[in-house]
């Protein structure tokens, strides 16, 4: 574990995250709002939720959320959020890598840009998947490899700059190989979620039921 990059990597998000404003925004990613709702409400594990978007939203269908995040800031600004929206979830903080949960014991996980370092994330997937029930969902947006040029062309879209974090259909297919394939595509959209995802970008979306 590189432990200098992990901390550096924490403090970037805790930095972020005090911002007053939320920098994602208090909306549902597009993607996630549409599939979630396609599911009957259980039990959800919202890897990388920063500041709860994603979670609250989940909370306010009936979901039973446990979010997680590196950031403690992050953790403030969703318990905030989900007060607004009077809702609850569980949040924990601390590295993917080092939270434990019991195995097959969530009905889905979002992954909504969840960009881990490049030679855990196939390693973190397949940790994730353990927690999945059979015949639970994986639904999953992330910045494609394509994305370096349109973030070169346009940095207010965000998106890690290692070419490595970012992800090809290939790698979900193997990464998930163990899941029915509902959705999987690379595809261009417009974003506009806070200040940090202005603009054009793109991205692996993947929906997939475990068999």
């Amino acid at each position: 574990m590189n432990t200098s990059w992990d901390n550096e990597y924490k403090n970037m998000w805790d930095e972020r995250y005090k911002e007053n404003e939320f920098v994602y925004g208090k909306e549902p990613n597009l993607f996630f709002k549409e599939w979630v709702q396609k599911f009957e409400p259980g039990t959800l594990l919202m890897p990388a939720d920063g500041e709860g978007r994603n979670g609250v939203f989940a909370a306010q269908l009936g979901w039973k959320v446990t979010s997680s995040d590196l950031s403690e800031e992050g953790k403030s600004k969703a318990f905030a959020l989900a007060k607004e929206k009077n809702v609850s979830l569980e949040y924990r903080v601390g590295d993917i890598e080092q939270l434990h949960f019991e195995a097959a014991s969530f009905d889905a996980i979002g992954l909504i840009y969840a960009h881990f370092v490049a030679e855990k994330k196939s390693f973190l997937h397949k940790k994730l998947n353990e927690y999945v029930k059979p015949g639970g969902i994986i639904i999953f947006e992330a910045f494609s490899k394509l994305h370096l040029v349109y973030n070169e062309r346009d940095p207010k879209v965000g998106g890690p700059k290692d070419f490595n974090m970012l992800f090809s259909t290939a790698e979900i297919a193997a990464d998930f190989e163990n899941y029915e394939i509902l959705l999987l595509e690379e595809k261009e959209i417009t974003l506009e979620e806070g200040k940090y995802h202005i603009g054009k970008g793109s991205v692996i979306r993947f929906v997939g039921r475990k068999k």
